[in-house]
């Protein structure tokens, strides 16, 4: 059984990266009893501060990266780092981190699906091109970001390279709270994996964050949630549950492409 903790930071026009470093590390440490800790969508600048983006951008080897894997490593906990605006010779990009529990980075992805409704995302970053699932102790992770949640067949096409946890980190904004939750529950449901979210709390730019991270079971039960408030939301996984669900449950291999050639 796998304790996660997902951790739901409040990211506000106050703070500086230095604030949000060291808040979410702090955080972290009073999560130092789970196995795995999650960190929400460009925490460390504020998703809608479009214009530090590339002011503010760092490669895997920069301060944010570097002071996450040293408390991932202090702690002994694998660490899905949420996401930052990666720059690669001077390509910007919106890339989540994958670090083991010795601080090693494992995997790294970089969204594919860049949002362009009311956002700068798509006008000024550059969208990746692979889908990430990283075999690990813990299990095999599918790395996805946000938006991606609206794209079934990402989460498809993870599941047939062996995912059994989707991990989802977030800057998800209000109204589309009805949306968020949906989204959670079926791409758990359709792939029969576990879903765990990592939104961000507070305003940033005067828009609201969702929040209401998520734990979701291999049926798309939603096993925990919160509100729109900071805070930690925990809760377990049990990896045979997946497989119990999958033997039994003839979904997957009921599938048929066999209408599109009609």
């Amino acid at each position: 059984m796998l304790k996660v903790a997902s951790l739901q930071m409040e990211i506000n026009d106050q703070q500086t990266k230095q604030d949000r470093i060291e808040y979410a590390l702090n955080q972290m440490e009073l999560s130092k009893d789970a196995d795995l800790i999650l960190l929400p969508e460009i925490w460390n600048t504020g998703y809608f501060n479009f214009d530090l983006y590339r002011e503010e951008s760092e490669t895997l080897d920069g301060l944010t990266v570097n002071a996450v894997a040293e408390k991932a490593r202090e702690i002994n906990s694998f660490v899905f780092a949420g996401s930052f605006v990666e720059n690669v010779a001077g390509k910007l990009y919106n890339t989540s981190v994958m670090l083991d529990n010795k601080g090693k980075i494992i995997g790294t992805y970089r969204k594919i699906h860049l949002f362009g409704y009311g956002s700068r995302e798509k006008e000024l970053l550059t969208p990746g091109e692979e889908a990430v699932v990283i075999k690990t102790e813990l299990g095999a992770l599918g790395l996805s970001t946000c938006y991606d949640l609206r794209f079934p067949e990402l989460y498809r096409f993870m599941l047939d390279r062996g995912a059994e946890i989707f991990l989802v980190t977030s800057g998800w904004p209000f109204p589309r709270w009805a949306n968020w939750l949906a989204l959670n529950q079926v791409r758990a449901l359709e792939n029969i994996c576990y879903l765990v979210s990592c939104n961000c709390a507070g305003i940033n730019r005067g828009i609201a964050y969702l929040g209401h991270s998520c734990v979701v079971d291999p049926r798309g039960i939603i096993r925990a949630v919160s509100n729109e408030e900071p805070c930690t939301v925990t809760g377990t996984i049990d990896l045979d549950r997946v497989h119990q669900i999958r033997n039994s449950f003839s979904q997957l291999n009921d599938r048929t492409l066999k209408f599109m050639n009609r």
